[in-house]
């Protein structure tokens, strides 16, 4: 009975995964989760300061849910305070992410806290079209634990039932103990006065953290690596065309998502757009998306209609995704809006 606790506990707490490894956690609207993806995206905004929530409910069919929620907050600083930062078009920014992630009902707990700087350069620029590239680089800490008290194991039988004050001889998944990592990314932009382009590449976990879970007291963290795109379009006044694109891989798993979204003025009000689009997570989902953005606040939902084999059980899966944003200026910017920025 303990080896079969055992798995079960490792096996639904990583399945949203794909692969009986550690992985970070994803989001269907990766868009909107743009410090999850490269910190070199931190304060790459159309504005002065970003703040952003995230909320992941999904449901693994006949399994409990899953739930992974964030909160993060980028700015840019030392505008007016360092030499040519500002004069030249340069931008130095900071940003800060927390994450939690539940599995089981809440049995396997994550927790997740990011600190990025980020710094980005001006390397051309004409009347109509502008060049930037931007680095970035992040500390991460990160904690998985298992809530003990809603376990039962067998050295906990009695012989009349359960006591979880006995101790559980589970001493691999009680002594798991926090990791500090590292990340570093590039992007590069180029903007005219109706489009946006935006290509970048980062890795997370690059030192490779020890973990204590299961097996191997020193099992590492595998690199997590990361590729990404999108591009925004004017189609005319009122219609904005956006896609964007992510490759991810983490050890045996990895995922490709690519999608487009078209976004409405709402009649002559310029300072309200409703968007829908679609995107396809591969061997996993086609996920819907619908999107209000009304002066610096947008709103994003999603959900993802299940392709993969899960899909098949008696218990369909269920997944929901809702993200916010909230963008503070000093002086309106002028450029289309872009869910990265």
């Amino acid at each position: 009975m303990k080896t079969i606790l055992r798995i079960a506990v490792f096996v639904f707490s990583l399945a949203i995964a794909g692969s009986l490894h550690a992985q970070d956690p994803s989001f269907s609207q990766f868009f909107s989760s743009p410090l999850n993806i490269n910190p070199a995206l931190t304060a790459n905004i159309n504005s002065d300061w970003r703040l952003i929530s995230n909320f992941r409910d999904q449901w693994i069919g006949p399994a409990s849910p899953y739930v992974t929620g964030t909160i993060s907050y980028d700015s840019k600083i030392f505008q007016n305070k360092i030499p040519n930062v500002d004069k030249e078009g340069n931008i130095i920014g900071v940003g800060g992410m927390l994450m939690f992630d539940h599995a089981m009902s809440g049995i396997v707990k994550s927790t997740y806290g990011s600190l990025n700087l980020s710094y980005n350069i001006k390397i051309s620029e004409t009347d109509s079209y502008t060049e930037r590239i931007g680095i970035g680089f992040g500390a991460i800490y990160g904690h998985r634990r298992i809530d003990f008290s809603r376990v039962d194991f067998e050295e906990q039988f009695t012989g009349h039932g359960f006591n979880t004050n006995l101790p559980s001889g589970e001493t691999a998944l009680s002594n798991m103990k926090p990791y500090f990592s590292a990340s570093a990314g590039i992007t590069y932009t180029a903007r005219t006065e109706n489009s946006n382009f935006d290509l970048g590449v980062a890795a997370f976990h690059l030192n490779k953290p020890k973990q204590t879970f299961l097996k191997d007291k020193n099992e590492l963290l595998a690199m997590r690596k990361v590729a990404h795109a999108n591009f925004e379009i004017f189609l005319n006044e009122g219609t904005v065309f956006n896609t964007n694109a992510i490759y991810q891989f983490q050890k045996e798993a990895n995922y490709l998502s690519v999608g487009a979204a078209f976004g409405q003025y709402v009649g002559n009000n310029a300072d309200a757009l409703v968007s829908i689009g679609l995107w396809y997570w591969s061997k996993n989902a086609l996920i819907s998306y619908f999107g209000l953005a009304y002066k610096d606040f947008q709103l994003g939902v999603s959900y993802d209609f299940t392709t993969s084999k899960l899909n098949q059980a008696t218990r369909k899966p269920n997944t929901w995704e809702l993200s916010l944003i909230l963008r503070g200026t000093k002086k309106t910017s002028g450029v289309i809006p872009c869910p990265w920025k």
